[in-house]
């Protein structure tokens, strides 16, 4: 069985909110099994057996449960594995920031011209690095007082959803194998 974790974009946000119960229905209606959610802020695991999902397929389903539309970010847990092990940064930024390490999912990785400008928004204070279909970004301290234009960086490379790169290693080790 091949495991993968579907990110869910505005889960349990802005008035969107989602049970669990709510998740798992969805997901084993399109036959995905050992489905289990993670923390509640959409972050699906399951295995999808010989298939292959698809995200469109899950954001179909997922807006006839909820009633609106959640944008997904589909990894296997072998790229969940890879982004939870990536340091894009020196100890030295690490240890110098209060704040905690972003992941942004992207829905493909961004054109050479679009992470080029995109890294042009880093400061020294708010540094980004990039690798594959996901941004990392390590703000000085707490997200909202960070200089970051990110909507710029959402008009730039297109919608994503975030997560602090401890989950993202929380989530990894929840992954068989």
């Amino acid at each position: 069985m091949t495991e993968h974790v579907a990110f869910l974009r505005g889960i349990n946000v802005g008035g969107h909110s989602a049970s669990k119960e709510q998740l798992r229905a969805a997901f084993e209606r399109l036959g995905f099994e050992g489905v289990s959610t993670f923390r509640a802020s959409g972050n699906v695991l399951f295995n999808a057996g010989s298939g292959r999902p698809s995200s469109e397929a899950i954001e179909r389903e997922l807006a006839l449960e909820m009633g609106y539309d959640v944008p997904v970010f589909l990894r296997s847990a072998t790229q969940v594995r890879a982004v939870a092990a990536f340091e894009p940064f020196s100890r030295a930024q690490l240890s110098a920031s209060t704040g905690k390490l972003q992941v942004s999912f992207l829905s493909k990785r961004p054109a050479k011209a679009d992470r080029a400008k995109a890294l042009k928004l880093a400061t020294e204070d708010d540094p980004l690095a990039f690798e594959g279909s996901e941004i990392y970004w390590l703000p000085k301290g707490m997200m909202r007082d960070s200089g970051l234009d990110l909507k710029r960086l959402e008009q730039l490379l297109g919608a994503s959803t975030m997560r602090t790169k401890g989950t993202i290693e929380l989530i990894a080790q929840r992954l068989s194998g």
